[in-house]
């Protein structure tokens, strides 16, 4: 059984490189994520009550005034003559904070940039019904820049979007897409993230141990299955779509990515299958599997254990762990 035992290894081997490249690339910035956005606002007071009152937020830091040097100036192209800066930091639901800046004496232009200028950005807050969101800003006077749109061909197809403007002229942005956007079916490695799935994910429901010890079940017939299009379907209801299988030396993200180790794996071995050989162990959506893979002569050629993590009735990871060759 060496053979088999060197198939994994080589194949591990593969997948590992490519992963390498990517971590590589990955941890030259150590880049995790978005912390937070900076805007400039005219006045501080009408920007903390517009973020407060009428869109949720909760001030959480301030800082300042805060005297800026001429080096500073120059270095962040800036009027001489603008005065001391003061900086709040305003949060609400699961995504990035915003960073308010107020500039004492700003001499700086005081026009928002139009639509088609360089310098132009928005910020989008995600809505679970965008209608009623709406409704809403416009009972608060906000003023809509047109009606939602619902996008219904290209990448972002099932999604809604509406433009609005805050009290000082900054353009901003509802958007929602409660079940999903287009290119999510294709099941792609890289999946866009929002403050939907963030959501979901903090509102997962601890599952029945039934209900846990059936989806572990069912991940071993992904493993066994021969038929591509067999073993897709069951993925669907099995794996989130974002899925991330965790090995000792690389790590796959989504369906494609595992469905393509395992068709290297059943080529390799086209008489192995895998087995559990202990009671499958779970309780609060985490579920854990002792295998074995091998042919009818040596079904324990190689063993290990799978360990799944369990939200919203589908496996978002799932950390292998292959045993030492005895």
């Amino acid at each position: 059984m060496k053979g088999l035992k060197h198939s994994i290894i080589i194949l591990v081997a593969a997948l590992t490189l490519g992963s390498i490249e990517k971590a590589s690339a990955q941890t030259k910035a150590g880049i995790l994520g978005i912390d937070h956005i900076g805007v400039n606002v005219p006045d501080m007071s009408q920007a903390v009550a517009f973020f407060t009152d009428v869109l949720g937020f909760t001030p959480v830091t301030q800082i300042g005034p805060i005297p800026l040097n001429d080096a500073w100036k120059t270095a962040n192209h800036m009027q001489s003559g603008t005065g001391a800066v003061s900086i709040k930091m305003v949060h609400a639901g699961s995504g990035a904070n915003i960073e308010l800046f107020y500039y004492e004496n700003n001499k700086g232009a005081q026009q928002q940039p139009g639509g088609d200028d360089a310098g132009a950005t928005h910020i989008a807050f995600y809505t679970t019904d965008i209608n009623a969101a709406v409704a809403y800003l416009k009972s608060k006077n906000v003023k809509m820049l047109g009606e939602p749109f619902h996008t219904t061909m290209g990448d972002t197809a099932g999604e809604t979007w509406v433009y609005f403007e805050t009290p000082w002229g900054a353009k901003m942005e509802l958007v929602s897409y409660p079940e999903g956007k287009e290119y999510e079916k294709n099941h792609p490695k890289e999946l866009l993230w929002s403050p939907k799935t963030a959501v979901n994910n903090l509102n997962t429901i601890t599952m029945d141990t039934k209900d846990l010890l059936a989806i572990v079940e069912q991940h071993l017939l992904i493993w066994n299955e021969k038929d591509a299009a067999k073993r897709s379907a069951i993925a669907q209801k099995v794996y989130a779509a974002d899925i991330e299988m965790v090995d000792r030396h690389f790590t796959a993200t989504g369906y494609d990515s595992i469905n393509e180790f395992v068709n290297k794996l059943q080529k390799d071995n086209p008489s192995a299958r895998f087995t559990h050989v202990k009671a499958i162990n779970a309780h609060h959506n985490i579920a854990r599997l002792f295998w074995q893979f091998g042919p009818k002569e040596k079904p324990d050629a190689v063993t290990g254990m799978d360990l799944f993590v369990i939200e919203n009735g589908k496996v978002q990871k799932l950390y292998v762990f292959v045993d030492e060759a005895k």
